[in-house]
């Protein structure tokens, strides 16, 4: 596995294509969805939609999950129906050439209150410095210490109960390692994700990936991280 760490351009050019469908998965997510839908409906359609567009295959079953849902890192969607005031959160990748895609937004759906958007605005705004930070010759603990750091200021350091990010390529979860520990240092043109989240039990949880070819400028995915607040 290690000699695919550092991609070549056929293997970016696959992944940025994987991305692209996943990009254009969420455009068609936030266009049909409404009240009542399932989280279970909502992820049978982003892998029916990213099939039709050339995918190959999903690089891992996707997550949907609805407000306290979110809550769980690695939820698995169930027949919650979706309610106004939910923040939702869906992380989902597709499989072109060979090569996984990795992508997660949460957007709200209706009103929500003050403690949802400022933890919204903790994590959009870690997830910014930790992208910025992923840079050629950064160290990956120090890229998951900004992140963290970051978090930990504004109060909500407990509930960032993972790594801040990991290795993609052939498959979804390879290394390097972006997190507490790792030895490992960013070369020009490894992928890896940025994906900092607060989960807090019970209540809600709110997690931003964006995938990073590092040597280059911004991230692969052409969506934006502000808040969107779908009220139908």
């Amino acid at each position: 596995m290690d000699c695919n760490i550092v991609k070549n351009q056929d293997q970016l050019r696959a992944m940025k294509r994987a991305a692209e469908i996943i990009d254009d998965a969420y455009d068609a997510v936030l266009a049909r969805i409404k009240e009542g839908d399932t989280e279970r409906e909502v992820a049978d359609f982003i892998e029916r939609f990213a099939l039709s567009q050339g995918a190959s295959g999903l690089s891992f079953d996707t997550i949907v999950a609805f407000g306290a849902g979110g809550a769980e890192p690695h939820h698995v969607p169930t027949d919650c129906k979706l309610e106004n005031g939910m923040l939702v959160t869906i992380d989902m990748g597709a499989v072109y050439d060979g090569y996984c895609s990795d992508f997660t937004r949460t957007f709200a759906f209706g009103e929500i209150s003050d403690k949802q958007r400022e933890v919204y605005d903790v994590v959009y705004r870690s997830q910014k410095l930790g992208v910025e930070a992923a840079k050629v010759g950064a160290g990956c603990a120090d890229v998951d210490k900004v992140c963290r750091d970051y978090i930990a200021q504004r109060g909500y350091g407990q509930y960032f109960i993972h790594t801040t990010g990991h290795g993609v390529g052939s498959v979804v979860h390879e290394p390097p390692r972006v997190g507490m520990g790792s030895e490992e240092t960013l070369e020009q043109n490894m992928v890896v994700t940025i994906e900092p989240g607060v989960y807090i039990a019970g209540e809600m949880g709110v997690r931003i990936e964006d995938m990073v070819f590092v040597g280059h400028d911004g991230v692969v995915s052409r969506h934006g991280t502000e808040l969107i607040v779908i009220n139908k």
